[in-house]
């Protein structure tokens, strides 16, 4: 069930009416039906593998929150891990690990015939593993305590607005929202049909307008002029951007309007002034989560320079292969850890301290670091939107080649030209105000009415605008 169909509007509504109209005690076991039915819905076989993640963690964190032997609880952590990272590597990278195993007996010229699996990879199942896990870690820490309360675990596993494709909740936030009662307030309610707004028009009318610019480009970048393949790149960096942070706003407009909140996973990450800033502003949920369970338990900077550029090079390429089971996820992720560590070496090591230029310092060492920051995650978006490795090598040569702007053969069209920057536009409108307003929503209560009127007049206008284009599935529903 897409959150950009009508039938997702008639089941949210359905939901919300009925939601607000039972007592407390009974809206989590509803919370924990339309949550099962909202993902059964795209497939109804993956809510048995669902429900057996969710009794496995539950179970594992009763036995470390009453074991006191160190032995038996590390058991334990292990039994969770085993299932929950087996369950992954089963449904998304077997065939991945099989298929480049072939290959590389291929190269050494042995015969390779090795099995495969034919399995559909279920919807969400990287960030429902990582939020399990998490609870569990966070047990054999005696950072959290383990719950009795099954229904409130279950709902905090499978809570469907945030459910296939995060953010990646911690149960130390999200569980007392669970288990307490929620009110609704105006400025909720305001706040939160706000989110689903921008939300809305991020996904609908930007991501989807500008995903068939971009397959066009990478189905045959040799089709193309370079002008085109780098308009497409700039494309990509918006579609990518628009499609999942309109997700997470989506998500958390409809979960505000259920009374819980969500953390914020996106800070106009496009306006960071160095990698560093960027990785704190986008998918902060991941970022975080690959921080304290892979980055810091790896030693963090606590062990020397190489140890720190090493870990950095682990997280991002671990990082890189959660994304997809794909050689060109693991180079994104490689490109990022490279970017991290080339960051600190200049920061620590050449010049011995914060590097106040690109973020403290004067606008225009400001708008210099925003910029180069900017091209070097958009360069990266290169590997991973390309299906191939064959596509990512002809992209890159042409986009390297035909640099020029003026093309001689196949010209740019001007109105995909003019549509990108519009798109554009309009996203650097509402981060510059996000960020200016150090807030989560571009327009505040202490905005004038008539601008606030103004700006959902125009953002319902667009949507109305593009209503006919296909709305196609969420980026991140892959992962």
């Amino acid at each position: 069930m897409l959150f950009n169909s009508w039938v997702f509007v008639a089941f949210f509504l359905a939901v919300l009416v009925l939601y607000w109209n039972i007592p407390h005690r009974r809206q989590n076991q509803f919370l924990l039906l339309a949550s099962y039915f909202f993902y059964g819905y795209w497939d109804w076989r993956f809510t048995f593998l669902l429900a057996f993640s969710t009794l496995v963690d539950y179970n594992v964190a009763q036995f470390l929150e009453n074991s006191e032997d160190p032995r038996t609880r590390k058991k334990w952590l292990w039994l969770s891990c085993f299932v929950n990272l087996g369950l992954l590597a089963t449904f998304k990278y077997f065939n991945f690990f099989v298929d480049s195993a072939a290959v590389l007996l291929e190269n050494a010229g042995l015969e390779a015939n090795l099995p495969a699996l034919s399995v559909i990879l279920p919807v969400g199942i990287s960030f429902y593993t990582f939020q399990t896990l998490a609870y569990t870690i966070d047990v054999y820490r005696r950072e959290q305590k383990a719950t009795n309360d099954f229904v409130a675990y279950a709902v905090y596993v499978c809570y469907f607005p945030q459910l296939v494709a995060g953010p990646i909740e911690r149960a130390k936030r999200l569980m007392p929202q669970i288990q307490s009662e929620r009110t609704m307030t105006v400025e909720k309610r305001n706040s939160g049909v706000q989110l689903l707004l921008w939300g809305f028009l991020k996904k609908v009318a930007i991501a989807d307008t500008l995903a068939p610019l971009v397959d066009r480009a990478f189905e045959d970048p040799a089709a193309h002029h370079g002008a085109f393949l780098w308009l497409a790149m700039y494309a990509f960096a918006l579609q990518i951007y628009c499609d999942f942070s309109g997700y997470s706003d989506i998500a958390r407009g409809t979960s505000r309007l259920l009374g819980i909140e969500l953390i914020e996973n996106f800070r106009a990450p496009y306006l960071s002034s160095n990698i560093v800033h960027f990785w704190r502003r986008w998918h902060i949920s991941l970022s975080n989560w690959l921080r304290d369970y892979l980055y810091i338990p790896l030693g963090g900077n606590r062990l020397g320079d190489f140890k720190q550029y090493r870990n950095l090079m682990i997280t991002m390429l671990l990082g890189g292969l959660w994304h997809g089971a794909a050689w060109t996820f693991v180079l994104w992720g490689g490109l990022h850890g490279m970017y991290l560590a080339v960051y600190r070496l200049i920061k620590e090591r050449i010049l011995g301290q914060e590097v106040k230029g690109f973020q403290d310092g004067s606008w225009i060492m400001r708008f210099l670091g925003t910029l180069v920051t900017f091209h070097l995650v958009c360069l990266a978006w290169i590997p991973f939107r390309a299906p191939s490795w064959d596509i990512l090598q002809t992209y890159v040569i042409t986009l390297l080649k035909e640099a020029s702007w003026v093309a001689t053969e196949n010209p740019l069209p001007n109105g995909i030209l003019i549509q990108t920057i519009f798109y554009g536009a309009i996203v650097l409108i509402l981060d510059l105000l996000i960020w200016r307003n150090d807030n989560e929503l571009p327009f505040q209560e202490k905005h004038p009415w008539w601008l606030r009127g103004v700006a959902y007049g125009l953002g319902l206008t667009i949507l109305a605008y593009v209503r006919g284009v296909s709305s196609g599935t969420f980026i991140y529903f892959q992962f």
